[in-house]
C-alpha cells in the first residue's frame, strides 16, 4: 500500500531534517508509529497525503507515485484514496457536523454525493456517538466530538488507507477505545490500510505492527 524510498525533506529555517532510507506498510497492516514530539510523525502522514512533496526521493501510495504528481493530481488523489484524521481536525466552525463530514464530496468532483452517501454519513455519525449532534454548528462541540465528525469525515469515502494523527487524543479512555475498534472494523470491512500515529502506548498491542520514528530523525 506504501512505499517510500530515498526519502528526505527538510524545514531547513527549524533546523529539522527528515531522511527515510527504506519505509513500507502492506495493503490491509494496522500500523502504529511512535516516536517523540518533532521527530517528523506528522510531516510522514503529509507526505504520503501529498499535502507536502519531499526533496528527493519516491513516495507510492497504492501504486501511484504520489511524489510525481501535479497539486491538483495529489489533492484528487488524497480525497479519493485517503482518509486523513487531522490532529487538529481541521472542521469548518460554520458548517454544521454533517455538512462537515460530506465536505470532501462538494469540494471535488471526483466523488459523487448521493443519498446513499448521505444515508452512510449519518449511519457513522450514531456510531460514533454524535448522531444527535449532526444539524449543529462545528464549532459548538466539544473537543472529542470534533475528533468523532473528523474520523467520520475520514471514513465516508471508503478509503483504501486511513491516516490518523492522534485519532484518539481528545477522548476519554472508555470512548477512545471504543472509536479505535470502530477504525479498525472500518479497515477489515473494506480492506483498508491503517497508519496510525499516537502517543498513547496503551493501545499499541492492538496494533500489527508498531513503529520507533524516532529512528528517522537526523540532524540538519
Amino acid at each position: 500500500m506504501i512505499s517510500i524510498e530515498s526519502l528526505q525533506f527538510a524545514y531547513p529555517q527549524d533546523g529539522f531534517s527528515l531522511q527515510i532510507p527504506a519505509f513500507s506498510v502492506p495493503a490491509g497492516q494496522k500500523l502504529a508509529v511512535i516516536g517523540p514530539s518533532g521527530s517528523g510523525k506528522t510531516t510522514l502522514l503529509n507526505l504520503i497525503a501529498g499535502i507536502y512533496r519531499p526533496d528527493t526521493g519516491h513516495i507510492q501510495v497504492a501504486g501511484a507515485p504520489v511524489h510525481e504528481l501535479s497539486d491538483a493530481g495529489r489533492r484528487d488523489f488524497r480525497i479519493t484514496h485517503i482518509g486523513f484524521v487531522f490532529q487538529d481536525f481541521e472542521l469548518l466552525d460554520y458548517l454544521s457536523v454533517l455538512d462537515n463530514i460530506l465536505h470532501p464530496y462538494r469540494i471535488t468532483r471526483a466523488l459523487k454525493l448521493t443519498a446513499g452517501v448521505r444515508q452512510r454519513a449519518c449511519e457513522l455519525a450514531g456510531q460514533m456517538g454524535i448522531g444527535d449532534k449532526l444539524q449543529r454548528h462545528a464549532g459548538e462541540l466539544s473537543q472529542g466530538e470534533k475528533q468523532r465528525a473528523a474520523i467520520c469525515r475520514a471514513l465516508l469515502p471508503q478509503p483504501k488507507l486511513i491516516l490518523a494523527d492522534e485519532a484518539t487524543g481528545n477522548l476519554d479512555p472508555d470512548n477512545k477505545l471504543h472509536i479505535l475498534d470502530l477504525l479498525f472494523d472500518a479497515v477489515d470491512q473494506h480492506g483498508a490500510t491503517l497508519l496510525a500515529v499516537t502517543h498513547d502506548h496503551e493501545l499499541l498491542p492492538r496494533f500489527d505492527r508498531v513503529v520507533d520514528f524516532h529512528d528517522f530523525r537526523q540532524p540538519a
